[in-house]
């Protein structure tokens, strides 16, 4: 079955979910933002196949988030190293590591955010840089940008209706 591209989509949520990919690339960069860099590490650590993996890895360096890098010359063996790219991934995956342990039963939790310094625990909040209030979804909107062609105008217009509780 074919998947559906989401490349020529306006919205940045859907172009992004385009470049990583699906829910193997999201535990690959988990897995390599706490420092795994090989395929066998990878494979070891999610239980993937290797044709998904390699499959994945290729769309993350062919998406940017990864470099390829030679480690080995003979026989030829590779570590895929994140780039600034990959590394901007981090606060989507705290993101989503603090909700998937805020709607899990407590002691169903295996695994917590610490601070590495004092081993504290650490509860990440998604805030604005520069108001510093933390963004909620009754104060936040969509406005058009640079590339907003008529149907994203005509979108944000029927979502701020919507918001503000008329019809467009």
């Amino acid at each position: 079955m074919q998947r559906t591209s989401f490349s020529t989509f306006k919205c940045p949520a859907a172009r992004a979910l385009e470049s990583v990919g699906d829910w193997w690339s999201i535990l690959i960069l988990r897995d390599a933002l706490q420092g795994l860099s090989r395929f066998d590490e990878f494979q070891k650590s999610l239980g993937i196949a290797p044709n998904i993996l390699t499959r994945r890895l290729k769309h993350l360096t062919d998406e940017g988030l990864f470099e390829r890098r030679l480690y080995q010359e003979r026989p030829p063996r590779y570590e895929y190293v994140l780039t600034g790219k990959g590394r901007d991934f981090f606060p989507v995956l705290m993101a989503l590591f603090t909700w998937g342990n805020r709607h899990l039963p407590a002691e169903e939790v295996a695994v917590r955010l610490a601070d590495a310094n004092t081993g504290e625990d650490r509860d990440p909040l998604l805030i604005d840089r520069v108001t510093g209030r933390a963004f909620q979804p009754e104060d936040t909107i969509l406005v058009p940008g640079p590339a907003a062609d008529d149907a994203v105008h005509e979108r944000i217009a029927q979502m701020k209706a919507w918001f503000l509780g008329f019809d467009a």
